[in-house]
C-alpha cells in the first residue's frame, strides 16, 4: 500500500484564492436578477466546482479538498436534525392550536394609535412560534399591510414594523433555521447563543417599540378598516380549540430551554406535548397527527390568508432549507481547501487589532458576503469560518462572534435590495426596499448597539485566549500543506 508524505505546496496570490468566491458571487447575481429564481442552490454547487477545479490546477488532490468539505459539513450536521424536528414542531403547534391561539389574541389589539407596535409585536410572536421571518412577512405581514392601509398608515411605517417584528422573532427563535446554524458553525450551543444575543436585540426592540408608539400616535384619529384582521381572527375561531391549553407546549419548551436542556430533546418534548393537545383537545386522528409530523399541517378555513399561514410544517418542509444548507457548508469547506479563507484571514488579521475592530470585522464580513453573494446562509456560515479561530485566539467566547453575525446577517438581510431577504419582502409587501429599511428600526439598531458593547466592553465576555491555528480542520489538511501520494 502507498504511503501518503506530506507535502508543502505554496500558497496562491490572493486573485487566485479569492476567484472562486468572485465567480460564484457572479453566477448567484445572475440566478437572482436575470433568472428572478431566488434559489441559491445551483450556484452554490457550481462554486463547489469551480473551488475544486481551481484547487486541483494547482496540484492539490481531490482527498484533501473532499476532507474539508466533509469536515465543515459535520458541523452543520446537529443544526440539520433539530430543523427537521423544527419541522414536526411547526406543524404539531399548528395541529394543537399553539399558533392559532396566538393569531386569535393578536388580532384582539389593532386601531390607529397602536397599530405600528401591535403590528411589531404581533409579527415577532409569530415568527418565534414557528422560526420564519419569510413565512411571516407573506402572511400575517401581507394581511396587516391592508389594514394599515384602511387605518391610513403609510405603507412604508406599516413595512419597517413587520420586517422589524419578523425579523426579530426569527434571530430569537429557537425554530429558526438560521438561529440554529449559525451558534453550529461558529463552535457554541443554541441557548448560549439566544442568552448571548439578548444585549443587542432586546434594546434594539425596546428602542423600536417607543419610537412605533411615538409615529403611530399621529394616526390614532384614523379611520380604522379592519375587516380583512377581523374575518381571520374570526375564521381562526371557528376552525380551532382557543385556549390557555393549546400555550402547554411552548411553556413546556420555554421551562425546558431556562434549565438549558439540551436543543433536541427540548424540542421533541414540544413535539409530543403538542401532538397530546392536538389529539385529546382538537380532535386530530393519530393516524392525520402522524401525517401532519411528515407532510406539515394543511389548512382548511376556507380563509385563504388564514390558510396560508396555517399551512405549513412537517419534516418534508425542512428540505429547502436542509439541502441549502449542506451545499453551503460544503463550500466554505472547499474553499477552506482552495485557501480562500486563509488568504481572507491574513488580510483580516492586518486590520484587526483589537475588540471593536475585531466586532466591526464581524459585521464588514457578515455584510460583504450578504451583499455581495445574496445569500443569507452563505453570509452566515463563511465569516464563522473565517473568524472563530481569531476569536479565540483574542480569548472572546464563541457567543460574542455567533451574536455578530446574526447581528448583520440574520437582521441585515431584508435591508440589502439584493439580499434574499431583501428582495422576498420587497416583492411580498410590495415596497422597495430602501423605503421601508430606514424604519425598520429593529434590524438596524441591533449592529449599533453591538458595536456601542464593543466600544465599551459591556457584555463582550471572555475566556483565556487560544493559541491560533493555521486551519479548523483537526489536521486532516492545510490550505498549504496537504497529503499526496
Amino acid at each position: 500500500m502507498d504511503a501518503r508524505k506530506e507535502v508543502t505546496r505554496e500558497a496562491p496570490s490572493f486573485a487566485v484564492a479569492v476567484a472562486p468566491l468572485i465567480i460564484t458571487a457572479i453566477l448567484l447575481m445572475v440566478q437572482f436578477f436575470l433568472f428572478e429564481d431566488f434559489t441559491p442552490h445551483v450556484p452554490l454547487a457550481l462554486g463547489v466546482l469551480l473551488c475544486g477545479l481551481f484547487a486541483v490546477g494547482r496540484g492539490m488532490p481531490w482527498f484533501s479538498i473532499e476532507a474539508s468539505m466533509f469536515k465543515v459539513v459535520r458541523i452543520g450536521i446537529p443544526a440539520i436534525f433539530i430543523l427537521m424536528c423544527i419541522g414536526m414542531l411547526i406543524g404539531s403547534w399548528i395541529a394543537s392550536g399553539t399558533v392559532p391561539t396566538l393569531l386569535y389574541y393578536g388580532f384582539s389589539y389593532l386601531s390607529g394609535g397602536s397599530f405600528l407596535v401591535v403590528t411589531c409585536l404581533l409579527c415577532s410572536l409569530i415568527s418565534l412560534m414557528t422560526g420564519t421571518s419569510w413565512g411571516t412577512v407573506g402572511t400575517v405581514g401581507l394581511a396587516l399591510m391592508g389594514v394599515g392601509e384602511g387605518l391610513g398608515v403609510p405603507a412604508y411605517l406599516t413595512g419597517g414594523a413587520i420586517v422589524s417584528g419578523a425579523f426579530f422573532g426569527d434571530k430569537m427563535s429557537p425554530l429558526s433555521e438560521t438561529t440554529n446554524l449559525t451558534p453550529a458553525v461558529c463552535g457554541t450551543d443554541l441557548w448560549s447563543h439566544i442568552k448571548g444575543m439578548l444585549p443587542t436585540t432586546v434594546p434594539a426592540m425596546l428602542i423600536s417599540l417607543v419610537l412605533y408608539a411615538w409615529i403611530g400616535s399621529g394616526y390614532a384619529a384614523q379611520a380604522e378598516d379592519a375587516s380583512g384582521i377581523e374575518l381571520m381572527r374570526s375564521g381562526v375561531e371557528q376552525h380551532y380549540r382557543i385556549g390557555l391549553l393549546t400555550m402547554l407546549p411552548p411553556l413546556a419548551v420555554i421551562i425546558l430551554a431556562m434549565r438549558k436542556a439540551p436543543a433536541l430533546p427540548v424540542m421533541f418534548a414540544g413535539v409530543v406535548l403538542a401532538a397530546v393537545v392536538a389529539v385529546f383537545y382538537q380532535g386530530v386522528s393519530p393516524k392525520e397527527l402522524t401525517n401532519i409530523l411528515h407532510n406539515g399541517f394543511v389548512s382548511q378555513t376556507g380563509i385563504a390568508s388564514v390558510d396560508k399561514l396555517l399551512s405549513k410544517g412537517g419534516i418534508m418542509s425542512m428540505t429547502w432549507v436542509i439541502t441549502l444548507t449542506l451545499i453551503a457548508l460544503a463550500f466554505v469547506g472547499a474553499l477552506e481547501a482552495h485557501g480562500t479563507l486563509d488568504a481572507l484571514r491574513k488580510k483580516l488579521d492586518q486590520v484587526i487589532k483589537n475588540r471593536f475592530g475585531l466586532v466591526l470585522s464581524s459585521y464588514t464580513s457578515v455584510l460583504g458576503v450578504g451583499t455581495l453573494v445574496g445569500d443569507v446562509y452563505t453570509s452566515l456560515v463563511l465569516p464563522g469560518q473565517l473568524l472563530k479561530d481569531k476569536y479565540a485566539a483574542m480569548g472572546y467566547k464563541p457567543t460574542v462572534l455567533s451574536r455578530s453575525i446574526e447581528d448583520c446577517g440574520t437582521l441585515c438581510s431584508p435591508l440589502i435590495p439584493w439580499n434574499m431577504g431583501g428582495a422576498f419582502v420587497s416583492s411580498s409587501l410590495g415596497i422597495p426596499t430602501l423605503l421601508y429599511a430606514p424604519v425598520a428600526f429593529a434590524c438596524w439598531l441591533s449592529p449599533v448597539i453591538g458595536l456601542i458593547w464593543a466600544a465599551t466592553g459591556k457584555f463582550i465576555p471572555r475566556v483565556e485566549p487560544q493559541a491560533p491555528v493555521q486551519s479548523n480542520t483537526d489536521g486532516l489538511f492545510s490550505p498549504i500543506r496537504v497529503l499526496e501520494k
